[in-house]
């Protein structure tokens, strides 16, 4: 901790215990939840493609998505997420087709396939996320919700702000 605060005295030791933390339980969900669909032959990125649009299907009626609302969705950018699109098409699991509103835009939807494997693999990959924060309490969870709420809204802010002063 000595070697921190000589690059900066005034840090509360506490936050780097923290990050530390977020970090090593961050880093564990994200290779829980990866396993949980190992067997689908997909990275989680790939899969979770495939759950927004299957959840635009049952909850929006709509079972088709632009690949920049995916990408948005996400949190990746249009060319990462153009990839994942086409590996996807090429496993069948995704079709594409032109916007009949705006013919320079394509949706993407899921074929039959791509529904089978959602429905196949949704149960564990929820028991797994289950498992895992079920060591809290529900009140805990709604507390831990709203704090990382309150964490993110504040680094999104400190991260444009030092995007706007680059």
């Amino acid at each position: 901790m000595q070697v921190i605060q000589n690059f900066h005295p005034e840090i509360d030791p506490q936050t780097v215990r923290l990050m530390d933390e977020l970090g090593h339980v961050s880093r564990s969900l994200f290779h829980m939840r990866e396993q949980s669909i190992d067997e689908a032959g997909l990275s989680f990125p790939q899969y979770q493609v495939l759950m927004h649009l299957f959840f635009a299907e049952e909850m929006g009626g709509h079972g088709e998505l632009n690949p920049s609302e995916i990408s948005e969705r996400q949190g990746v950018s249009r060319n990462t997420m153009s990839s994942f699109i086409r590996n996807l098409e090429d496993e069948g699991l995704v079709e594409r087709r032109l916007d009949p509103d705006d013919r320079r835009r394509f949706n993407i939807s899921l074929t039959e396939n791509g529904r089978t494997l959602v429905s196949q693999y949704m149960h564990d990959h929820l028991a797994t996320v289950d498992h895992c924060f079920s060591a809290l309490t529900h009140d805990e969870q709604e507390t831990l919700f709203r704090l990382l709420q309150k964490l993110g809204t504040h680094v999104t802010a400190v991260r444009k702000e030092s995007v706007a002063s680059s």
